[in-house]
């Protein structure tokens, strides 16, 4: 177990590496694959699980170095996800997205920040920007009711950003926004009852007339352009383009679930055999190591595109610029080229494997189903976002979405 003090170092301290902090996650795969039926079971993660990863610092690479965060990088958040979702889907996915939403905190007002890393540097933060509220403006801020589905993590953040229409005086919407609201001002539904991805606890979060000030609320539109509040310019990292972040974060735990499943049938290849069949172990098999190869080409495809999507995004964010429209939209392209080869890859190995593999105590089943129902998140959707990329490339101007 990592000591907790490595996960509240003060700020005027080096933080660790991207390879110590992924030996830290990896250190922890044991407990983290044990915890993952009762994960899975419970519909949350297991407390145990949250705060080994806390100690470890896993929830601190979106977090700015001046709350005692590491401040990392994309390919950081990718690389950590990954190795959670090596050991458990559901974990990778809630913590994906509680460290995405710090990020996003990053690029909010110095003030925001304040408010959650202020007295809690260990603070975490769920989200969702669909704006599925009703709002009235009042002096100082808005007067907030609402329901959000689905906030990952919902379970253990201390904060949500809540997407809302921004309106003025007299009730008519003039821009989108999105609130930080404390949890503690939130109520929680039980609402994540699905096939899989069941440890993400992906629960509905209310409002009831909420108050949130000005300070608190930034406009969604401005985001997307990469104008964010936060007056710390010289932090690379909250340069970051925007919805390029937001959706190749995604991939992350995709990347761990597709390495995972390879490693297990490949391991169980020496000894099982083919049924109904001349071959003693699915090693033999010509057909059996076609599959394998076929896969693990999908695998390293999706790695491929992955991490050329978060170089793309790190090294703009480093020279000061954002991605332009065309590139914005070929990250868009590679996440969801990441989810459609890794989900691929996942079900060939399941014919390779057998039938077997759907047995409720084989690991492979709960990665089939969790890395189905992740890749089906909205912003990943390969068809969608291959269009978005084709338009973009023909330099079209019936584009479908402004979240480029």
């Amino acid at each position: 177990m990592t000591d907790q003090s490595l996960a509240t170092r003060p700020s005027d301290q080096p933080s660790p590496t991207r390879e110590e902090i992924v030996a830290r996650v990896r250190g922890l795969q044991p407990l983290i694959a044990a915890n993952g039926a009762r994960g899975e079971q419970d519909r949350r993660v297991p407390e145990e699980t949250i705060s080994a990863l806390r100690e470890a610092g896993a929830f601190k690479i979106g977090v700015p170095a001046r709350f005692g965060g590491y401040e990392t990088d994309v390919r950081t958040m990718l690389d950590v996800s990954g190795a959670v979702g090596e050991a458990d889907g559901g974990t990778a996915w809630a913590v994906t997205l509680m460290n995405v939403c710090a990020w996003l905190t990053g690029t909010m007002s110095e003030q925001a920040q304040e408010d959650v890393w202020g007295a809690n540097p260990d603070a975490r933060i769920s989200g969702v920007l669909t704006p599925t509220a009703e709002v009235v403006k009042v002096d100082g801020g808005y007067r907030v009711n609402g329901r959000w589905y689905y906030n990952s993590g919902s379970w253990h953040s201390d904060w949500a950003n809540l997407g809302i229409p921004i309106v003025d005086e007299h009730g008519e919407v003039v821009d989108q926004g999105s609130a930080l609201i404390p949890k503690s001002e939130l109520q929680l539904e039980e609402t994540w009852f699905v096939a899989g991805m069941r440890a993400s606890g992906s629960n509905c979060l209310v409002a009831n007339d909420v108050f949130v000030p000005e300070h608190r609320i930034f406009s969604v539109p401005e985001f997307t352009a990469g104008n964010y509040l936060s007056p710390f310019k010289d932090e690379a990292y909250y340069r970051s383009s925007a919805i390029p972040v937001l959706a190749l974060v995604l991939a992350g735990p995709q990347l761990g679930m597709g390495r995972r499943a390879l490693q297990i049938v490949r391991e169980k290849a020496a000894t099982k055999p083919i049924s109904y069949t001349y071959f003693k172990t699915q090693s033999e098999s010509v057909g059996f190591q076609l599959q394998i190869a076929k896969a693990a080409m999908l695998i390293d495809t999706a790695h491929l595109h992955a991490y050329r999507a978060a170089d793309d995004i790190d090294r703009a964010a480093a020279e000061g610029g954002s991605l332009n429209e065309l590139a914005r939209c070929r990250v868009r392209a590679d996440t969801a080229l990441v989810l459609q080869n890794v989900t691929r890859a996942i079900d060939i190995l399941l014919f390779a494997h057998g039938a077997g593999s759907f047995a409720e105590t084989n690991e492979l089943q709960r990665l089939w189903r969790d890395s189905a129902v992740a890749a089906r998140h909205a912003v990943t959707l390969p068809e969608v976002n291959f269009e978005i990329y084709g338009k973009a490339l023909l330099g079209r101007s019936d584009q479908i979405t402004h979240l480029i």
